[in-house]
């Protein structure tokens, strides 16, 4: 499966570009969900060095907002398996990216 289609970059490369023009960071649906082990990042933008811009919960109770390079995230790989990260297939998104962020903050981790 491939983690990113071209439809999620293209969102992910249009949401960094309007972040560029305008401060529109409290509006910013999160495009994707990608997990793996006790991980989960909710990504809303990726820019042209691969850096994404989302959620990030490495499950250990203090979930932040920040950027995670998308080449890092593809060589993880969790044990004892050796599982690489995946795409939440039949997620959706249904709040801003700050929501969730608010949210995950209460509960000590990403609800999504």
């Amino acid at each position: 499966m491939k983690i990113l289609t071209n439809p999620i970059l293209k969102q992910l490369k249009a949401n960094h570009a309007r972040q560029q023009e305008d401060d529109v960071s409290n509006s910013t649906m999160p495009v994707v969900k990608l997990f793996g082990g006790a991980c989960t990042w909710l990504l809303s933008e990726l820019d042209d060095n691969g850096d994404a811009f989302g959620l990030c919960d490495l499950g250990m109770g203090s979930p932040e907002l920040g950027y995670v390079s998308m080449d890092e995230l593809m060589s993880i790989k969790f044990p004892p398996f050796g599982l690489p990260i995946e795409r939440d297939m039949n997620w959706k998104p249904n709040k801003t990216l700050v929501e969730y962020a608010d949210e995950a903050r209460r509960y000590g981790r990403l609800v999504a």
